[in-house]
């Protein structure tokens, strides 16, 4: 699987989005990371895996202490991914925009003409 595909593997889960969430305030051990939800803290450890296989976070060494550490470098490739997708709705936003004006322009155009005929 390649590296996006992993990524996006990883940002699939609700846990492992809301333990970068958590990342992005800063480190964290596994137990502040498992505080606010009602796993064991082995499947906190199975989700910590899977953000690290996909390049999301590092793991320190100080003593016994092993904090987390967001990586938001994959982060950033999937916004640059994202953003040719936001070209095309932005260019079909556009349109929507022009053909609401149209509609608009018409309601306007039928208004005044009844208001003549009266």
């Amino acid at each position: 699987m390649d590296q996006l595909s992993n990524v996006f593997a990883a940002l699939a889960d609700p846990t492992r989005r809301a333990i970068l969430a958590r990342l992005a305030e800063g480190e964290a051990t596994v137990n502040e990371l498992a505080e606010p939800f009602p796993i064991s803290l082995q499947a906190v450890s199975k989700h910590l895996k899977v953000l690290e296989r996909a390049g999301l976070i590092t793991r320190g060494r100080a003593a016994q202490w092993r904090p987390c550490h967001l990586e938001a470098g994959p982060l950033r490739d999937v916004a640059e991914w994202m953003r040719l997708y936001r070209r095309f709705w932005d260019e079909r936003y556009q349109r929507l925009d022009d053909y609401l004006r149209e509609l608009r322009a018409e309601d306007t155009a039928k208004e005044k003409h009844d208001e003549r005929e009266d």
